[in-house]
């Protein structure tokens, strides 16, 4: 893919995101990298459902900037993944309602924050993490994710949100949107009876899709 066409990608893909209620006002980023080397991503403030493919910022390997308006204030958790998972190809931060609701739920285990209880989740974000609060921003958070993105590709951030990675920006997007419904079926189900995939049945899914589409 061109950088034109990455361009015009990822402004569909944050007008998606917004229309699904996923990025309300100035929240949430989202990047892809450059098959020629770094990578663009959302600026900072910008709406994700009315970005035009020159509002977005260009970024070298190492997150400097280069060219466009600033990046977004979480350029740190970008970075992070791109260094540390060598197969991201993109990277998307929410702020979503239920995603952030379960980050703050007492009891969470931080290695395994959302319980396997769809194949889907399994397939797209495998063991979510939980991270501690940090102000957003904060370089970090980035530190965190460095530290673990090499068994981890999806993330709750405390009291914040959500960042995922995947190989491709369609299935980051697609990865943000089963973590937020992911969250959403946990907190339907914590006041009932209910029973989620046994390790076994999770350990099937991932012998036949392994970590493809993450």
């Amino acid at each position: 893919m061109t950088e034109t066409e990455l361009r015009q990608e990822l402004c569909a893909q944050g007008a998606a995101l917004a229309a699904q209620g996923h990025a309300r006002g100035g929240s949430g980023n989202i990047s892809a990298r450059l098959a020629s080397g770094g990578f663009l991503i959302s600026p900072s403030g910008h709406a994700l459902g009315s970005l035009q493919p020159d509002d977005l910022s260009l970024c070298d390997d190492t997150g400097t900037h280069r060219s466009g308006p600033p990046p977004s204030k979480e350029l740190p958790l970008h970075l992070a993944l791109y260094r540390s998972r060598p197969q991201t190809g993109a990277v998307v931060h929410l702020h979503t309602p239920y995603a952030t609701a379960w980050s703050m739920v007492d009891g969470i285990d931080p290695g395994n924050a959302l319980p396997a209880v769809t194949p889907y989740a399994v397939m797209r974000l495998g063991a979510v993490a939980l991270l501690p609060f940090a102000v957003p921003g904060d370089p970090v958070l980035g530190d965190w994710i460095a530290g673990l993105a090499s068994r981890h590709s999806a993330f709750l951030l405390a009291n914040h949100g959500s960042v995922v990675a995947a190989r491709t920006l369609r299935d980051a997007v697609f990865a943000a949107e089963e973590l937020e419904e992911t969250a959403r079926l946990c907190l339907m189900l914590r006041t009932v009876p209910h029973h989620g995939l046994t390790p076994d049945q999770v350990e099937a899914i991932e012998a036949r899709y392994g970590d493809r589409l993450r």
